[in-house]
């Protein structure tokens, strides 16, 4: 394994390495002793496992109470995933990064907590995407913004994605930093 930093504080790109014949691959994707090198001494506490259509977009999510850290990474297909710093006190508050994960190239994302994130399936084909958090959801702790909020200055690569009538009703940055930014 080996990993990256983007240039927002926090978020590691990590490069999972791929054992490949003429049979398929092997990667292994989580190993405790090498995250913990790595920096990653996360307790993971639920395995989250999603798959999407082409089209889809989903998110910007956050959980704040309790604060959730996510490992996400893609078992087939492709997404482009995407992060936007929440983080008050944080030298890169409100900037995003986004990079594509895929089945073939294994990456896997480390977000900590107090990042809003979201993805949106890349090409004709679905896409599973498998998450490992640091604290059980709780859905009266968590809050969306809208995908296309102009405040967030996210470039997606699709207009019209379909989104969950959830979604489809976030609220805008201006919203959540009235609301909840004390709380992230």
């Amino acid at each position: 394994m080996h990993q990256t930093h983007p240039q927002i504080e926090g978020l590691k790109l990590i490069e999972v390495k791929k054992f490949s014949d003429n049979r398929g691959f092997f990667s292994e994707r989580y190993n405790s002793k090498l995250f913990s090198e790595l920096g990653l001494k996360q307790n993971f506490v639920q395995d989250n496992l999603s798959y999407s259509k082409p089209g889809v977009l989903r998110g910007m999510h956050i959980q704040y109470d309790p604060p959730q850290g996510k490992l996400i990474g893609v078992i087939s297909g492709s997404i482009l995933d995407v992060v936007v710093d929440l983080r008050p006190n944080s030298q890169t508050y409100l900037k995003n990064y986004s990079v594509e994960l895929s089945g073939d190239n294994a990456r896997l994302l480390w977000i900590p907590p107090g990042f809003a994130h979201g993805f949106c399936i890349l090409g004709k084909e679905p896409a599973y995407v498998y998450y490992k958090v640091d604290a059980l959801y709780n859905s009266k702790g968590e809050v969306g913004l809208v995908w296309n909020d102009p405040d967030l200055n996210i470039t997606w690569p699709i207009k019209q994605p379909i989104l969950s009538p959830r979604d489809a009703t976030l609220i805008s940055y201006k919203e959540y930093k009235k609301k909840y930014e004390d709380k992230s």
